[in-house]
């Protein structure tokens, strides 16, 4: 039998047992943290050449120069030429349905004028550069690429630049084919803290960007804290996770796969289950042992759904939404009746699936939506990665010289209350007499 908590919601240590269980700290220890430190300062100080250093020395690679570190467009073109035909139409379909979404959250200015003439608004510009952070070698993720970079040229960034390791000089022609169906500008071949510091600081090779994306290990989203403020970033992700709320009638089969489609990614990733159903409950862990063996993960699988995974039983279905908010999970199923009308009650959820036909997995590659969502609970005050995160906001503010008048003396007064005399006599020259 797979190892995995069993928690009731009506048991009296039910809150401890579930804090327990959503207990995740990312934190670095201090040989991570120096690492990093010392990688940042190095780069910042010695540019390319620390650059090379570290790629050489992280990567095993043998590169000589900063050229040696930049792939054309072509090589990306080539890419695409290159692999499979049905799976080149696939990435450009899910590209598609991306760029379709995002384009329903682009931003746009406004303005209005009142009544004395003074125009109030706002405009919204995207940033000038973006750098996109993209795991190499074996762990290959083109579904990645697609979902940072394409939000980012939909919201009218002019340049994308992607960094990935290639360490022993593996490209992934996958990753590479993403890149040119979702216009990616250029592409370095530098993983790691390096490749954090150059996009922040820049190189005499690698420019400086605005903002940096993308998931990494320990040591990247270590160097992403630490830059931060210096360029913004997206989010520090935690493991993946996923939520299913059930009412005890979708085949238990399919439950325990979409459990499964989380616990793969690694030992920490979080899979749970609530319920009411008890009967249900024990359904889906008999699917589990049966099911598990015919994973090619399954010892992570396994690993996950007994260090953080949970099968929950509820009072009722109100119960199950409570632990849902509560939980704020970053995947979120609602393997229900009436999944639509449910998903107006969860306030706190990374992505909500809505209905049992619903996979988890849709949204991670083709449905649309981002899958770049907030964990760790983080959902309560945090959304995900879009269109919106590209782009950024300037108020407009232009009074004519009756507003000026009018309002220079509501400024003048709260100006005087504050002791800020320069501000008060700044507003009150441009009042009538």
């Amino acid at each position: 039998m797979v190892e995995i908590a069993r928690l009731n919601t009506q048991e009296p240590e039910f809150q401890l047992q579930l804090d327990e269980l959503l207990a995740w700290e990312s934190v670095s220890d201090d040989a991570v943290f120096q690492t990093v430190m010392e990688i940042i300062k190095a780069v910042r100080s010695r540019g390319d050449e620390a650059v090379l250093e570290y790629t050489n020395r992280f990567d095993r690679m043998d590169c000589q120069d900063a050229d040696d570190l930049e792939l054309s467009q072509d090589r990306l073109h080539q890419a695409l030429e290159a692999i499979d035909p049905q799976l080149r139409s696939d990435l450009e379909r899910a590209a598609e349905r991306i760029r379709n979404y995002a384009r329903n959250q682009k931003m746009e200015s406004w303005s209005y004028t009142e009544s004395d003439g003074t125009v109030l608004g706002q405009q919204v510009m995207p940033l000038d550069r973006v750098g996109l952070y993209v795991p190499g070698g074996k762990a290959a993720y083109p579904s990645s690429v697609l979902m940072n970079a394409i939000p980012a040229k939909v919201a009218g960034v002019p340049e994308l630049i992607m960094v990935v390791p290639t360490p022993d000089g593996e490209l992934n022609e996958l990753v590479l084919a993403a890149a040119a169906v979702a216009g990616v500008d250029r592409v370095f071949t530098i993983g790691g803290a390096q490749a954090v510091a150059a996009l922040a600081y820049g190189t005499e090779r690698i420019p400086q960007v605005d903002k940096i994306v993308g998931p990494g290990n320990i040591y990247v989203a270590t160097a992403k804290r630490m830059v931060f403020g210096a360029v913004g970033i997206d989010m520090i992700a935690g493991p993946s996770e996923i939520l299913v709320v059930c009412d005890g009638k979708t085949n238990p089969d399919w439950i325990a796969m979409d459990l499964f489609s989380q616990a793969e990614h690694d030992e920490d990733a979080q899979p749970i289950l609530v319920s009411p159903d008890a009967g249900f409950i024990q359904q889906v862990a008999i699917s589990i042992d049966k099911l598990l063996a015919e994973m090619p993960r399954d010892q992570i699988i396994r690993s996950s759904l007994k260090a953080r995974g949970a099968l929950i039983l509820a009072r009722d279905m109100d119960d199950c939404i409570e632990v849902a908010n509560y939980i704020a999970p970053e995947h979120l199923e609602l393997s229900v009746e009436d999944a639509e009308v449910m998903a107006k009650q969860i306030r706190h959820a990374g992505a909500i699936f809505m209905g049992r036909y619903t996979a988890e997995a849709l949204g991670d590659y083709c449905a649309g939506p981002n899958h770049v969502l907030p964990t760790s609970r983080t959902a309560r005050f945090s959304s995900p990665l879009g269109v919106y995160d590209f782009q950024k906001r300037s108020s407009l503010i232009g009074c004519s010289a009756e507003g000026a008048s009018d309002l220079g003396q509501v400024a003048s007064r709260l100006a005087r209350g504050e002791g800020l005399v320069a501000h008060a006599r700044s507003a009150e020259y441009r009042i009538k007499d």
